[in-house]
Protein backbone atom coordinates (compact mmCIF):
# COMPACT_ATOMS: atom_id res chain seq x y z
CA UNK A 1 0.00 0.00 0.00
CA UNK A 2 1.25 3.60 -0.81
CA UNK A 3 0.61 6.23 1.06
CA UNK A 4 0.26 9.60 -0.73
CA UNK A 5 1.15 12.61 1.64
CA UNK A 6 0.90 16.01 1.28
CA UNK A 7 4.75 16.93 0.03
CA UNK A 8 6.31 20.29 1.55
CA UNK A 9 6.27 22.54 -1.31
CA UNK A 10 9.59 24.99 -0.03
CA UNK A 11 10.72 25.60 3.66
CA UNK A 12 8.20 28.37 4.44
CA UNK A 13 5.12 25.67 4.19
CA UNK A 14 3.94 23.98 6.98
CA UNK A 15 0.11 23.40 5.64
CA UNK A 16 -2.49 23.01 2.58
CA UNK A 17 -6.00 23.31 1.67
CA UNK A 18 -7.29 21.05 -0.51
CA UNK A 19 -8.99 22.38 -3.15
CA UNK A 20 -9.84 19.66 -5.70
CA UNK A 21 -8.81 16.12 -6.30
CA UNK A 22 -7.69 14.86 -10.02
CA UNK A 23 -8.40 11.31 -9.43
CA UNK A 24 -11.16 9.26 -8.43
CA UNK A 25 -11.11 5.88 -6.13
CA UNK A 26 -10.01 3.00 -8.50
CA UNK A 27 -8.17 5.30 -10.73
CA UNK A 28 -4.93 4.28 -12.22
CA UNK A 29 -2.54 6.95 -11.20
CA UNK A 30 0.92 7.56 -13.51
CA UNK A 31 4.07 8.74 -12.45
CA UNK A 32 4.37 12.57 -12.54
CA UNK A 33 0.54 12.70 -12.51
CA UNK A 34 -1.80 15.75 -11.45
CA UNK A 35 -4.02 13.92 -8.58
CA UNK A 36 -4.82 17.03 -6.54
CA UNK A 37 -4.89 20.81 -6.07
CA UNK A 38 -3.49 22.46 -2.82
CA UNK A 39 -3.83 25.84 -1.74
CA UNK A 40 -0.59 27.28 0.24
CA UNK A 41 -0.60 30.91 1.62
CA UNK A 42 1.56 31.63 -1.61
CA UNK A 43 -0.59 29.93 -4.56
CA UNK A 44 -2.80 26.95 -5.80
CA UNK A 45 -0.48 23.91 -6.76
CA UNK A 46 -0.99 20.91 -8.52
CA UNK A 47 -0.06 18.04 -6.79
CA UNK A 48 2.14 15.53 -8.70
CA UNK A 49 2.05 11.74 -7.17
CA UNK A 50 5.93 10.33 -8.06
CA UNK A 51 4.52 7.01 -7.72
CA UNK A 52 2.47 4.75 -9.70
CA UNK A 53 -0.81 2.75 -8.60
CA UNK A 54 -4.11 2.55 -8.20
CA UNK A 55 -6.13 4.86 -5.96
CA UNK A 56 -7.52 2.88 -3.14
CA UNK A 57 -8.89 5.69 -0.84
CA UNK A 58 -9.10 9.40 -0.64
CA UNK A 59 -8.71 9.71 3.16
CA UNK A 60 -8.61 13.94 2.56
CA UNK A 61 -11.67 15.92 1.86
CA UNK A 62 -12.05 19.03 0.12
CA UNK A 63 -11.76 22.05 2.28
CA UNK A 64 -9.59 20.25 4.67
CA UNK A 65 -6.50 21.73 6.23
CA UNK A 66 -3.46 19.41 6.08
CA UNK A 67 -0.28 19.41 7.86
CA UNK A 68 2.47 19.08 5.34
CA UNK A 69 3.49 15.07 6.12
CA UNK A 70 -0.08 13.88 6.17
CA UNK A 71 -1.59 10.96 3.94
CA UNK A 72 -3.81 12.45 1.58
CA UNK A 73 -4.63 9.12 -0.16
CA UNK A 74 -3.62 5.29 -0.38
CA UNK A 75 -2.64 3.78 -3.85
CA UNK A 76 -2.24 0.12 -4.06
CA UNK A 77 0.74 -1.03 -6.03
CA UNK A 78 0.80 -3.07 -9.47
CA UNK A 79 -0.33 -6.60 -8.48
CA UNK A 80 -1.75 -5.50 -5.47
CA UNK A 81 -5.30 -6.61 -4.15
CA UNK A 82 -7.56 -4.09 -2.27
CA UNK A 83 -8.18 -5.29 1.54
CA UNK A 84 -11.51 -7.68 2.30
CA UNK A 85 -13.03 -4.87 3.67
CA UNK A 86 -13.54 -2.82 0.00
CA UNK A 87 -16.57 -3.63 -1.81
CA UNK A 88 -16.15 -5.49 -4.79
CA UNK A 89 -17.03 -2.20 -7.09
CA UNK A 90 -13.53 -0.75 -5.94
CA UNK A 91 -15.27 2.07 -3.77
CA UNK A 92 -13.77 2.49 0.11
CA UNK A 93 -16.07 1.49 3.01
CA UNK A 94 -18.08 4.85 4.06
CA UNK A 95 -16.10 5.01 7.38
CA UNK A 96 -13.09 4.94 5.50
CA UNK A 97 -12.62 8.74 4.92
CA UNK A 98 -14.87 11.60 4.22
CA UNK A 99 -13.18 12.38 0.58
CA UNK A 100 -14.03 8.53 -0.22
CA UNK A 101 -18.03 9.68 -1.26
CA UNK A 102 -17.57 13.21 -2.26
CA UNK A 103 -14.18 13.50 -3.62
CA UNK A 104 -14.98 12.96 -7.03
CA UNK A 105 -18.44 14.50 -7.46
CA UNK A 106 -16.70 17.47 -5.73
CA UNK A 107 -14.22 17.64 -8.10
CA UNK A 108 -16.09 17.00 -11.15
CA UNK A 109 -18.48 20.05 -10.04
CA UNK A 110 -15.84 22.24 -8.44
CA UNK A 111 -14.54 25.52 -11.17
CA UNK A 112 -10.75 26.43 -10.94
CA UNK A 113 -10.45 29.61 -9.64
CA UNK A 114 -7.31 30.15 -8.24
CA UNK A 115 -7.05 31.35 -4.27
CA UNK A 116 -6.21 34.93 -5.13
CA UNK A 117 -9.26 35.89 -7.47
CA UNK A 118 -11.70 33.94 -5.55
CA UNK A 119 -10.39 36.24 -3.02
CA UNK A 120 -10.75 39.15 -5.00
CA UNK A 121 -14.44 38.35 -6.19
CA UNK A 122 -15.38 38.20 -2.64
CA UNK A 123 -14.01 41.64 -2.35
CA UNK A 124 -15.86 43.34 -5.64
CA UNK A 125 -19.14 41.45 -5.62
CA UNK A 126 -18.33 39.71 -8.19
CA UNK A 127 -19.97 36.64 -9.11
CA UNK A 128 -17.82 33.86 -10.08
CA UNK A 129 -20.73 31.55 -12.00
CA UNK A 130 -20.72 34.36 -14.15
CA UNK A 131 -16.87 34.15 -15.40
CA UNK A 132 -15.40 32.55 -17.83
CA UNK A 133 -12.10 31.41 -16.87
CA UNK A 134 -8.78 32.79 -19.35
CA UNK A 135 -6.49 30.68 -17.34
CA UNK A 136 -4.56 27.14 -17.95
CA UNK A 137 -7.30 24.51 -18.04
CA UNK A 138 -10.25 27.27 -17.83
CA UNK A 139 -9.26 28.79 -14.89
CA UNK A 140 -10.65 32.13 -13.71
CA UNK A 141 -7.60 34.41 -12.74
CA UNK A 142 -7.38 37.81 -11.15
CA UNK A 143 -7.56 39.44 -14.75
CA UNK A 144 -10.75 37.76 -15.17
CA UNK A 145 -12.08 38.83 -11.57
CA UNK A 146 -11.07 42.46 -12.49
CA UNK A 147 -12.46 42.69 -16.00
CA UNK A 148 -15.72 41.22 -14.46
CA UNK A 149 -15.78 43.72 -11.61
CA UNK A 150 -14.89 46.75 -14.20
CA UNK A 151 -18.52 46.45 -15.87
CA UNK A 152 -20.49 46.16 -12.50
CA UNK A 153 -22.37 49.56 -11.95
CA UNK A 154 -21.08 51.31 -8.93
CA UNK A 155 -24.11 51.29 -6.10
CA UNK A 156 -24.84 54.29 -4.44
CA UNK A 157 -23.39 53.33 -1.10
CA UNK A 158 -20.21 52.78 -2.34
CA UNK A 159 -17.35 54.95 -1.26
CA UNK A 160 -13.90 55.92 -2.03
CA UNK A 161 -11.73 53.45 0.94
CA UNK A 162 -8.16 53.59 1.58
CA UNK A 163 -6.44 50.91 -0.06
CA UNK A 164 -5.52 48.15 2.35
CA UNK A 165 -3.48 44.83 2.23
CA UNK A 166 -5.81 41.70 1.89
CA UNK A 167 -5.93 39.21 4.23
CA UNK A 168 -3.60 36.67 1.71
CA UNK A 169 -1.20 38.73 0.67
CA UNK A 170 -0.94 39.67 4.50
CA UNK A 171 -0.66 36.09 5.31
CA UNK A 172 2.21 35.46 2.53
CA UNK A 173 4.05 38.17 3.83
CA UNK A 174 4.00 36.76 6.75
CA UNK A 175 5.48 33.35 5.74
CA UNK A 176 8.30 35.17 3.84
CA UNK A 177 9.27 36.67 6.56
CA UNK A 178 9.20 33.47 8.72
CA UNK A 179 11.22 32.15 6.02
CA UNK A 180 13.80 34.38 5.52
CA UNK A 181 14.33 34.86 9.42
CA UNK A 182 14.76 31.47 9.83
CA UNK A 183 17.19 31.38 7.00
CA UNK A 184 19.04 34.63 8.48
CA UNK A 185 19.69 33.04 11.91
CA UNK A 186 20.15 29.61 10.57
CA UNK A 187 22.32 30.04 7.36
CA UNK A 188 25.77 32.01 7.70
CA UNK A 189 25.48 33.86 4.32
CA UNK A 190 28.55 35.66 2.48
CA UNK A 191 27.82 38.13 0.06
CA UNK A 192 30.63 39.39 -3.09
CA UNK A 193 29.00 40.35 -6.35
CA UNK A 194 30.71 41.36 -9.80
CA UNK A 195 30.26 44.28 -12.38
CA UNK A 196 29.61 42.60 -15.71
CA UNK A 197 29.67 44.16 -18.96
CA UNK A 198 26.36 43.47 -21.11
CA UNK A 199 27.58 45.13 -24.53
CA UNK A 200 28.50 41.48 -26.39
CA UNK A 201 25.69 39.94 -25.13
CA UNK A 202 23.25 42.64 -25.89
CA UNK A 203 24.32 42.97 -29.34
CA UNK A 204 23.86 39.35 -29.90
CA UNK A 205 20.69 39.32 -28.55
CA UNK A 206 19.24 42.34 -31.28
CA UNK A 207 20.95 40.51 -33.90
CA UNK A 208 19.09 36.99 -32.88
CA UNK A 209 15.91 38.44 -32.19
CA UNK A 210 15.84 40.56 -35.47
CA UNK A 211 15.79 37.27 -37.38
CA UNK A 212 12.81 35.96 -35.62
CA UNK A 213 8.95 36.31 -35.10
CA UNK A 214 7.69 38.67 -32.62
CA UNK A 215 6.52 35.91 -30.53
CA UNK A 216 9.64 33.98 -30.26
CA UNK A 217 11.60 36.86 -29.60
CA UNK A 218 14.52 36.24 -26.13
CA UNK A 219 14.69 38.70 -23.44
CA UNK A 220 18.27 39.09 -21.95
CA UNK A 221 16.81 37.27 -18.80
CA UNK A 222 16.88 34.38 -20.32
CA UNK A 223 20.66 34.81 -21.23
CA UNK A 224 21.32 35.52 -17.41
CA UNK A 225 19.78 32.35 -16.41
CA UNK A 226 21.37 29.75 -18.78
CA UNK A 227 25.07 31.35 -18.15
CA UNK A 228 23.82 30.53 -14.78
CA UNK A 229 22.94 27.29 -15.25
CA UNK A 230 26.29 26.57 -17.23
CA UNK A 231 28.57 28.26 -14.45
CA UNK A 232 26.97 25.86 -11.57
CA UNK A 233 27.95 23.02 -13.52
CA UNK A 234 31.38 24.10 -12.71
CA UNK A 235 30.55 25.18 -9.35
CA UNK A 236 28.60 22.47 -8.09
CA UNK A 237 29.14 23.31 -4.46
CA UNK A 238 26.27 26.26 -4.81
CA UNK A 239 23.73 23.84 -6.46
CA UNK A 240 22.03 21.61 -3.85
CA UNK A 241 20.53 21.49 -0.46
CA UNK A 242 21.68 21.78 3.31
CA UNK A 243 20.53 19.10 5.03
CA UNK A 244 19.64 18.46 8.98
CA UNK A 245 19.28 15.17 9.44
CA UNK A 246 22.26 13.17 10.76
CA UNK A 247 23.75 16.74 12.27
CA UNK A 248 23.70 17.90 8.87
CA UNK A 249 25.66 18.27 5.62
CA UNK A 250 25.77 19.38 1.89
CA UNK A 251 23.92 17.38 -0.57
CA UNK A 252 24.48 18.27 -4.05
CA UNK A 253 22.01 18.10 -6.87
CA UNK A 254 22.88 16.76 -10.31
CA UNK A 255 19.93 18.29 -12.08
CA UNK A 256 20.08 22.17 -12.28
CA UNK A 257 16.71 23.49 -11.55
CA UNK A 258 16.43 27.78 -11.30
CA UNK A 259 14.30 28.83 -9.00
CA UNK A 260 12.65 31.73 -10.64
CA UNK A 261 11.60 35.03 -8.39
CA UNK A 262 8.10 36.22 -9.61
CA UNK A 263 6.62 39.09 -8.25
CA UNK A 264 2.62 38.78 -7.94
CA UNK A 265 0.59 41.77 -8.65
CA UNK A 266 -1.27 41.31 -5.37
CA UNK A 267 2.04 41.85 -3.36
CA UNK A 268 4.21 39.32 -2.52
CA UNK A 269 6.62 36.97 -4.43
CA UNK A 270 6.91 33.19 -5.68
CA UNK A 271 10.02 31.59 -6.90
CA UNK A 272 9.34 28.30 -8.84
CA UNK A 273 11.53 25.94 -10.56
CA UNK A 274 12.68 26.29 -14.44
CA UNK A 275 13.66 22.83 -14.56
CA UNK A 276 16.89 21.66 -16.10
CA UNK A 277 17.85 24.63 -17.75
CA UNK A 278 21.76 23.96 -18.41
CA UNK A 279 20.16 21.05 -20.81
CA UNK A 280 17.67 23.56 -22.64
CA UNK A 281 18.64 26.05 -25.54
CA UNK A 282 17.48 29.54 -25.53
CA UNK A 283 14.33 29.18 -27.50
CA UNK A 284 12.75 26.54 -25.14
CA UNK A 285 13.96 27.87 -21.82
CA UNK A 286 12.13 31.41 -23.23
CA UNK A 287 9.02 29.46 -23.84
CA UNK A 288 9.10 27.89 -20.74
CA UNK A 289 9.87 31.02 -18.33
CA UNK A 290 6.96 32.87 -20.35
CA UNK A 291 4.92 30.51 -19.56
CA UNK A 292 5.99 29.95 -15.72
CA UNK A 293 5.41 33.52 -15.18
CA UNK A 294 1.93 33.42 -16.44
CA UNK A 295 1.03 30.22 -14.67
CA UNK A 296 2.60 31.51 -11.24
CA UNK A 297 0.16 35.03 -11.54
CA UNK A 298 -2.26 32.49 -12.35
CA UNK A 299 -2.42 30.76 -9.80
CA UNK A 300 -1.59 27.55 -11.61
CA UNK A 301 1.48 25.38 -10.37
CA UNK A 302 2.77 22.39 -10.19
CA UNK A 303 4.21 20.67 -6.49
CA UNK A 304 7.28 19.37 -8.47
CA UNK A 305 7.67 23.50 -9.72
CA UNK A 306 7.56 24.83 -5.93
CA UNK A 307 9.87 22.48 -4.02
CA UNK A 308 12.58 21.19 -6.64
CA UNK A 309 14.52 24.19 -7.03
CA UNK A 310 17.99 23.98 -6.46
CA UNK A 311 18.97 27.77 -6.38
CA UNK A 312 17.11 30.65 -6.90
CA UNK A 313 17.61 33.68 -9.23
CA UNK A 314 16.07 37.38 -8.43
CA UNK A 315 16.39 39.79 -11.19
CA UNK A 316 14.98 43.15 -10.32
CA UNK A 317 14.57 44.07 -14.35
CA UNK A 318 14.73 47.45 -15.99
CA UNK A 319 12.93 49.11 -12.57
CA UNK A 320 15.02 47.72 -10.17
CA UNK A 321 18.27 49.00 -8.09
CA UNK A 322 21.35 48.78 -9.33
CA UNK A 323 22.27 46.14 -6.79
CA UNK A 324 20.37 43.17 -5.18
CA UNK A 325 21.78 41.04 -2.21
CA UNK A 326 19.62 38.15 -1.45
CA UNK A 327 18.32 36.10 1.21
CA UNK A 328 18.95 32.61 0.86
CA UNK A 329 15.99 30.03 0.35
CA UNK A 330 16.66 27.15 2.73
CA UNK A 331 17.40 24.55 2.49
CA UNK A 332 19.23 25.81 -1.03
CA UNK A 333 22.92 26.95 0.02
CA UNK A 334 23.03 30.01 -2.66
CA UNK A 335 20.90 32.91 -4.47
CA UNK A 336 21.99 34.80 -7.40
CA UNK A 337 20.83 38.29 -7.44
CA UNK A 338 20.82 40.73 -11.35
CA UNK A 339 20.01 44.38 -10.75
CA UNK A 340 19.36 47.03 -12.93
CA UNK A 341 21.24 46.91 -16.29
CA UNK A 342 22.44 50.26 -16.63
CA UNK A 343 25.29 52.03 -19.12
CA UNK A 344 28.12 52.85 -16.63
CA UNK A 345 31.94 54.61 -17.48
CA UNK A 346 33.74 51.24 -18.37
CA UNK A 347 37.72 51.22 -18.70
CA UNK A 348 38.78 48.73 -21.14
CA UNK A 349 42.17 48.32 -22.75
CA UNK A 350 43.49 51.64 -21.50
CA UNK A 351 39.96 53.49 -23.28
CA UNK A 352 37.53 54.64 -21.20
CA UNK A 353 33.93 53.92 -22.59
CA UNK A 354 29.99 54.28 -21.98
CA UNK A 355 28.60 50.39 -21.53
CA UNK A 356 25.55 48.46 -20.59
CA UNK A 357 26.56 47.15 -16.95
CA UNK A 358 24.38 44.71 -14.50
CA UNK A 359 25.84 44.03 -11.11
CA UNK A 360 25.89 40.33 -10.33
CA UNK A 361 25.48 38.85 -7.05
CA UNK A 362 26.07 35.90 -5.18
CA UNK A 363 24.47 35.31 -1.77
CA UNK A 364 25.75 31.83 -0.58
CA UNK A 365 26.49 29.38 2.57
CA UNK A 366 29.94 29.73 4.44
CA UNK A 367 29.06 26.15 5.49
CA UNK A 368 29.31 24.50 1.88
CA UNK A 369 31.20 27.31 0.19
CA UNK A 370 33.64 30.54 0.66
CA UNK A 371 34.15 33.94 -1.22
CA UNK A 372 37.25 32.67 -3.22
CA UNK A 373 34.90 30.02 -4.59
CA UNK A 374 31.90 32.05 -4.61
CA UNK A 375 33.97 35.35 -6.77
CA UNK A 376 35.03 32.46 -9.13
CA UNK A 377 31.59 31.73 -9.74
CA UNK A 378 30.84 35.32 -10.61
CA UNK A 379 33.86 35.38 -12.84
CA UNK A 380 32.92 32.65 -15.18
CA UNK A 381 29.42 34.03 -15.35
CA UNK A 382 30.99 37.14 -16.70
CA UNK A 383 33.33 35.29 -19.32
CA UNK A 384 30.13 33.42 -20.44
CA UNK A 385 28.11 36.25 -21.10
CA UNK A 386 31.06 37.82 -23.11
CA UNK A 387 30.04 34.86 -25.33
CA UNK A 388 26.59 34.80 -25.99
CA UNK A 389 26.39 32.70 -28.96
CA UNK A 390 27.97 29.39 -26.67
CA UNK A 391 24.79 29.42 -24.61
CA UNK A 392 22.17 28.93 -27.36
CA UNK A 393 22.60 24.83 -26.81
Amino acid sequence: MIEFKLPSLGSDMDEGTLLEWKVGVGDTVKKGQVVAIVDTSKAAVDIESWQEGRVHQLIAGIGQTMSVGTVMALLLEAGETAPAEVGAGGTAPATAGPAAAIAAPAAASRRMVSPAARKHAEEKGVDLANITGTGPRGAVTLQDVEAAAATLQPTPQAAPVATKITDRAADMRKTIAAAMSRSKREIPHYYVAEDIPLAAALAWLQATNAQRPMNERLLPAVLLLKAVAIALKRYPELNGYWRQENDGGFVPSVAIHLGVAISLRQGGLIAPALLDADSKPLTLLMQELTDLVKRTRAGSLKSSEMSESTITVTNLGDQGSQAVFGVITPPQVALVGFGRVAERPWAENGELKVLPVVTASLSADHRVSDGHRGALFLRELSDLLQHPEDLDQ
